[in-house]
């Protein structure tokens, strides 16, 4: 039995992901790897560090943390779907008499007028099928939130001129 070297069997090194890595988890995670991708990968690049006891709890006071902010602001986005729902916003545009617009109403124009009547809605959170090419009122969907859609009132009138002059 001389020199026989008998396989050393290596055990999985666990990991706290300091950032998101596609094959292995989200940040804050802990992952159990082998030390070789530990040593050369994950270490020297800061993608993770080592999974000691006070770092798991470090880390799952943060975890706690960004929860209550995320509850606290889906709080705030209700309140605002609630708040805009019941308001109803009126644009005024170029139209010749039969009500078709000379240009349109687009998710932009939509958003600018909701900020000013202090509705911090941006474009993207306006969903519409299309611009608004016609005079009248449009019920236009919100989309705030993953868990929070609501709606607006939009009005589409002339301008007091009666229409552009060509």
């Amino acid at each position: 039995m001389a020199n026989s070297v008998a396989p050393q069997r290596r055990r999985a090194l666990e990991l706290l992901l300091a950032e998101d890595v596609a094959p292995l988890g989200k940040q804050g995670d802990i992952v159990s790897v082998k030390p070789g991708y530990a040593r050369n990968y994950l270490l020297p690049h800061g993608l993770a560090t080592v999974a000691t006891e006070q770092n798991k709890k470090r880390v799952e006071q943060h975890r706690k943390n960004l929860e209550d902010i995320s509850r606290e602001k889906l709080k705030a986005i209700k309140k605002l779907a609630d708040n805009v729902s019941k308001y109803s916003v009126t644009l005024e545009a170029n139209a010749n008499p039969e009500g078709h617009l000379y240009g349109s109403i687009t998710a932009p124009d939509i958003s600018k007028a909701l900020k000013a009547a202090s509705f911090m809605i941006e474009p993207e959170n306006v969903r519409l099928d299309g611009p608004l090419k016609e005079t009248g009122m449009y019920t236009v969907k919100l989309h705030l939130h993953a868990e929070v859609e609501t709606e607006v009132k939009v009005w589409v009138v002339p301008t007091a001129g009666g229409g552009a002059a060509h």
